[in-house]
This record gives C-alpha cells, sequence and structure tokens, in this order.
C-alpha cells in the first residue's frame, strides 16, 4: 500500500457531485465503494485526501450512517482507503498484489501508440555519436543549438518562421504545460480551459494556483462564439487549447476559427498557450492550417505575440522519448529559462542528440506512424459497430483516440466493472472539471489489433450487463406498491 501523505480534506458535498449517479442495479452500499475507489484509482480523489466523516457523508447523500459504514468498509477492504482513530479516512493505492487490477491484460486507458517503424534504425545508428554528449554542457536549460535548430526549421517550413532562440526543450508535453503555467500564473489568476480537455493540463494549472473557467467542445468543434466571449468577457490570464485532433475529442478548429479566437486573446491580453503535441497526427485531414501561432499578433513587450505552442515526441513517434518543446518570444523563453531551475535543470544531453535526427526524419517517420494509425482506427469503429451498435461512434480524422458516446449514462460503472475483468478504461468525468460526460468514453486505437478486438468484447459484455442491470431496477421501481 503506498504511504498517504496528507492532503486536503474533501468536503462530503464534493464527494457527492464526484459521485453522480450510482448504479441503481447494485446495493446503494455496494455501487457507493465502487464509484469512491474508481474516483481514487483515476486520480480525482487524490492519494492522502482526507474523505469526509461516515455522519457527514451519510447527511449529504440522505443514506443511512450504516450505508456508509458499509461503503467505507469495502473501499478499505479493497486497499484504497486507510482510518485511523482522531485522524479519519485517507485515500491510498494498493501495493503490488493487493488489487487484482494491477494485472491487467489489456490497456485502454492510455493513448500510448508503439514506438514508429523506423526508430530502431535510428537508434542503431546513433551508435558512438553518443559519447558527442560529452562536449555538451552538465546543465542546460534552454536546449542543445542544433536540436532547437532543427524544431525551428521545422515550423518555418510549416510556415510560422522561427529561430532557434524562440525554442526551449524540454523532458516531455507535459513537463512544458507546467512549466509554462508555474511561470506565467499567479494565484487566483483566471486561465480557460476546454471541456472536455486533458486532465494532465487542467492539473497544471489548478497547482499553479489558477481559478479555471471552461468553453465547450465536442466531436464536431467549438462553440466558436463562447469561446470569443469567454476570452472577452472574464479575460483569462491564459487559455490552453488543443486546436488538432483536440484531446480527447479529435476535433480540429477551422481556419477562420482560430484566427478569431487568436484576435480575441490579443484583445483581452490572455496569453495563448497551444497544445500541439498531437498535431502530427493527422491521418487523412484533407487541410492543414500550419501552426496556431501563425495568426497570433503581437501583445506586448513581455508576451510578444502572447502565442505559446508546445510540442512533443511522445506521441507522434515514441512515449518513452520524454522530450519536448515550447515555441514562443524570446522575451518568454527568457523568462521561463529563468523559472526553470526551480523545477529541474535541463534536458538530458544524449536524448538531445537522438532527438535531433529524429526531429530530422520527421516526414518518413510520420507517414509511418499515419499509416499504422489509419489501419488500427479503421478496425476500432468496425469492432464498436458491430458490438455496440447503440453507442454513437465518431470518426476523426486524426488523432489517437475515439470520443464515443454511449446510449445512457454508465461511463464510471463500465469502467470499475472492466476494471475487475483485466481491461484498464479512463471514464469520460475524467476529462472534465466537474464529473460531466458520464455518457462518454475515450477510447484510444493505439493498442494492438488483437488487443482492440479482445477489449471490445469485454466491453460489450460488460455494458450488456450494467445494462440488463438497469434495465431491472427500472422494472422494478415501476411496479405498484402493494397495499
Amino acid at each position: 500500500m503506498t504511504n498517504p501523505t496528507i492532503g486536503a480534506r474533501m468536503s462530503a458535498r464534493t464527494l457527492m457531485n464526484l459521485v453522480g449517479e450510482l448504479d441503481p442495479a447494485r446495493p446503494v452500499y455496494e455501487a457507493l465503494a465502487e464509484r469512491i475507489r474508481l474516483l481514487i484509482l483515476d486520480g480525482r480523489i487524490p492519494v492522502g485526501t482526507r474523505l469526509p466523516s461516515e455522519r457527514e457523508l451519510a447527511a449529504a447523500s440522505g443514506r443511512s450512517r450504516t450505508t456508509i459504514v458499509a461503503s467505507y468498509q469495502l473501499v478499505r477492504d479493497a486497499g484504497y482507503l486507510v482510518s485511523r482513530q482522531g485522524s479519519g479516512s485517507r485515500a491510498v493505492l494498493p501495493g503490488p498484489g493487493q488489487d487484482e487490477s494491477d494485472s491487467r491484460a489489456i490497456d485502454f486507458a492510455r493513448a500510448v501508440p508503439p514506438p514508429v517503424d523506423g526508430l530502431r534504425d535510428i537508434f542503431a545508428r546513433m551508435g558512438e555519436r553518443m559519447v558527442d554528449a560529452l562536449d555538451g554542457p552538465g546543465f542546460d536549460l534552454v536546449g542543445n543549438l542544433s536540436l532547437r535548430e532543427a524544431i525551428a526549421e521545422r515550423y518555418t517550413d510549416r510556415g510560422l518562421p522561427t529561430t532557434a532562440d524562440q525554442i526551449m526543450v524540454t523532458i516531455g508535453g507535459q513537463h512544458a504545460i507546467s512549466l509554462v503555467a508555474h511561470t506565467l500564473l499567479g494565484r487566483g489568476d483566471i486561465a480557460l480551459v476546454e471541456a472536455p480537455t486533458y486532465p494532465h493540463a487542467y492539473d497544471a494549472l489548478k497547482r499553479a494556483g489558477a481559478r479555471l473557467i471552461t468553453t465547450p467542445v465536442t466531436s464536431a468543434g467549438w462553440d466558436v462564439d463562447r469561446l470569443v466571449d469567454a476570452l472577452t468577457g472574464a479575460r483569462p490570464a491564459l487559455a490552453y487549447l488543443v486546436p488538432d485532433f483536440q484531446n480527447p475529442t479529435g476535433a480540429s478548429m477551422p481556419t477562420e476559427a482560430r484566427a478569431r479566437v487568436a484576435e480575441a486573446a490579443r484583445s483581452s491580453g490572455t496569453a495563448l498557450v497551444i497544445d500541439e503535441t498531437t498535431a502530427d497526427l493527422n491521418i487523412d485531414r484533407p487541410w492543414d492550417d500550419g501552426p496556431f501561432a501563425r495568426h497570433a499578433k503581437r501583445v506586448d513587450a513581455t508576451l510578444g505575440t502572447g502565442a505559446i505552442t508546445v510540442g512533443s515526441l511522445s506521441k507522434s513517434i515514441w512515449g518513452g522519448l520524454r522530450m519536448g518543446w515550447i515555441r514562443a518570444d524570446t522575451t518568454v523563453i527568457r523568462r521561463l529559462a529563468q523559472a526553470r531551475p526551480a523545477g529541474d535543470l535541463g534536458t538530458p544531453q544524449m536524448e538531445q542528440l537522438l532527438g535531433e535526427q529524429i526531429v530530422r526524419a520527421m516526414p518518413e517517420l510520420l507517414a509511418r506512424r499515419r499509416a499504422l494509425l489509419a489501419e488500427h482506427r479503421a478496425a476500432l469503429v468496425r469492432l464498436l459497430g458491430e458490438r455496440l451498435p447503440q453507442w454513437t461512434v465518431p470518426f476523426p480524422d486524426g488523432g489517437l483516440s475515439l470520443w464515443v458516446q454511449l446510449d445512457w449514462p454508465g461511463s464510471s460503472a463500465l469502467t470499475s466493472l472492466c476494471d475487475v475483468r483485466g481491461l484498464s478504461l479512463v471514464a469520460g468525468p475524467k476529462f472534465s472539471l466537474d464529473g460531466a460526460f458520464e455518457r462518454h468514453l475515450r477510447i484510444p486505437f493505439t493498442s494492438p489489433i488483437a488487443d482492440l478486438e479482445r477489449g471490445v468484447d469485454l466491453l460489450a459484455d460488460s455494458w450488456e450487463q450494467l445494462t440488463v442491470r438497469r434495465t431491472r431496477r427500472t422494472a422494478m421501481s415501476r411496479m405498484p406498491g402493494v397495499v
């Protein structure tokens, strides 16, 4: 069992908002326990959080204290809760072997493609060149010049003139987002995010002290009028957007919408943090608008254009390459370099030597990646159509996953049931700030096709079981009372 660090106390009202609607086909104490376990498992209840007392939760939920005690005991028995006299109950994660979900057979939780075809050859060719890393600095806050030049050339080739001094190399895209958030945001600043969005991004913004507001996005795209109104009305200090193959919806923002958003951000003084870690995952989208920052105009001397672009090799090439970058005006890069030592002392030199070779080979590597993703996307869409025709399955033209709409709101219940059967999933509410999207599920098409087939079979069988339970419970609730 993980040793829980002392975290914040969660109120009963907050916990019940996260719990949402319980599975009506199960005893209340079991359904509540399963939901709390899932919330801890996927991080919506952080490890170390002190849960409300049984008495408080009973009052907030309208359930008996006996029901809440039984629920907490089930969570405790599963290894996700530890209780001590005088200090309450705290969320933990079970240690190895304590929970059968630790040995999952199929992973639908992470959208992580295999190493791109051709990457092994680049590794092999590096060989003795790795010793060149010894000639670089031991601590490198900005990045190897040759690598930054290679990244800058890609932006220039795509229509956004860029120089090496506008690039900072980071330890992955998530590191870049976190560094930008902690550098540009002050406690209490407003930050705008999409709903749904990448969970680790809004986590980074919240940890930087931001107050988050949202703007909606679906598989069909953005409500641009609402997005522009949010920028001009709330005047957020920062807005985090994923305009190409948005995670998780797969939507892409049209050219005219990008121009409107960039102008609204300029007018409101909002720094746009544009996550383009998925921008290279175009499978068959018939257009390419180039980097979003092409539409940005100068805001002020401190932020320059106000557009800060985040890129990465993890999604397009291989997740094991913990290498990303930030493209911004030189004044912003200098601010980031000054702030960076508080968190890390730079990107390793050996990885940067390898990264340069990969960036220069990107056109060929990306063509191979697109071919694999096209095959796997088609397979997953077909399998879902055959086994779960009642679900609404989009056909995105890029990205790594499908944002599937279920025929009734049971994403969390499905995730819990699949978890104990050897299939890991992330429930739709994980991608929201307020527990919404119970009708949605993100399903990556990055796994081997054999795993996609087995995973969809498990999904279909589990959903059928949940639907039968729900139907029986609904039918029983409609039976007339006996007088």
